[in-house]
């Protein structure tokens, strides 16, 4: 079985010999595909390929792909970007993948980490169809970002590609908003997809009016997938917020009423009730949290605190005022398993030291808890 590396590159002279050196000896080629490069991306390139091929870019990054793609020779095509990295041991269980893998399967699903905490671990992580078998022919949709829907036998695997942007790289904030901003004004049809996240672009970006409005009209396309409306559910609940919690309350409803359901948006009605005062309705939704089947990871996006370390920090909190400091405590040290040297921990830690210290740690309402 061979396998094909195909890229698409401009100016990333500061991460791509990172990336090439992190999967080094694991492709039969590599395809480098560069979108109007004016830094050394072409002779870090030739370090690791002479294929390097020049790409007029139209603004469309499904086109690009799509290109590199038809230049591959190998059974399997993988996609990275200039400042993704493998670590020793996903290339290790890469370079196992290749030998070991059938040629049945059509999609293998990688885990995508593109953000960390101070120290190293992942805090947002998703799948995406990272390797795929070439005869298929898959090709890649949406303008920005692209995609292709897994299609035929699907496989996910424990291998995960690392996104690590340069610090000092910069990036234009406001480019995909205008991309989408120039197809819609050339009379441009967005799909479900392209709307969801056109609508998330005009969020980053401060523009949540607009925002809200396009979020709102994905919501009521049938087409769009589960995963993508409990996202738009989070995002609106945000917008919205304190100022408007009556809408913020209808975008909640509408994510529980879906048919794609995970722990951020249990804590999220969790939130609602504690803001409200109501503690004991909070905890319930915590502990739903704890307990939502991990199958979500496969489709939609991970936020990882929010599986465990949050909603325990959460029920400390609601315990604490509901007068009951001996599960509050105990809820505490739970989180403190997940995160060590988190603050907010040590915080607690001192609270309810003092708190023995003045005989005030009470047993009032605790409850016989199955360890959760």
């Amino acid at each position: 079985m061979t396998f094909s590396l195909c890229m698409i590159v401009k100016n990333g002279e500061k991460t791509l010999e990172r990336c090439l050196e992190s999967v080094k000896g694991v492709f039969d080629e590599i395809i480098i595909v560069d979108t109007g490069s004016f830094d050394r991306t072409k002779p870090v390139s030739l370090r690791y390929t002479d294929k390097i091929y020049d790409y007029a870019w139209n603004e469309n990054f499904a086109d690009a792909r799509n290109y590199s793609f038809s230049k591959a020779k190998g059974d399997y095509i993988m996609w990275l970007d200039a400042d993704d990295v493998l670590e020793k041991s996903e290339k290790e269980k890469l370079i196992s993948l290749k030998e070991t893998a059938s040629a049945k399967t059509d999609v293998f699903m990688m885990k995508y980490a593109v953000s960390f905490d101070k120290n190293g671990r992942e805090t947002f992580t998703y799948y995406r169809e990272r390797l795929l078998k070439r005869e298929r022919n898959f090709k890649w949709k949406g303008f920005v970002h692209e995609v292709i829907t897994p299609t035929g036998n699907v496989e996910f695997c424990d291998i995960t590609v690392k996104h690590l942007p340069s610090e000092s790289e910069n990036r234009d904030p406001a480019r995909n908003l205008r991309m989408y901003e120039n197809y819609v004004s050339r009379g441009g049809i967005l799909d479900a997809r392209q709307k969801y996240y056109y609508a998330r672009e005009l969020y980053y970006n401060g523009r949540n009016e607009k925002a809200s409005a396009v979020f709102e009209d994905f919501l009521r396309d049938k087409s769009a997938w589960p995963p993508d409306k409990l996202g738009a559910v989070y995002v609106l609940y945000d917008i919205y917020g304190k100022d408007n919690p009556e809408k913020a309350g209808e975008a909640l409803a509408k994510g529980l009423a879906g048919d794609f359901l995970a722990p951020q948006l249990f804590c999220l009605a969790g939130d609602r009730m504690l803001e409200r005062g109501k503690y004991r309705e909070a905890v319930l939704w915590y502990k739903t949290a704890l307990l939502c089947p991990k199958d979500y990871r496969k489709f939609g996006f991970v936020t990882v605190d929010y599986e465990e370390y949050y909603p325990y920090m959460q029920l400390c909190l609601c315990y604490d005022r509901l007068g009951d400091r001996v599960t509050a405590n105990k809820y505490n040290m739970k989180a403190k398993n997940i995160k060590p040297d988190s603050e907010e921990v040590k915080y607690n830690e001192k609270y309810f030291e003092n708190v023995l210290k003045d005989g005030k740690l009470s047993e009032n309402g605790v409850e016989n808890e199955s360890e959760m």
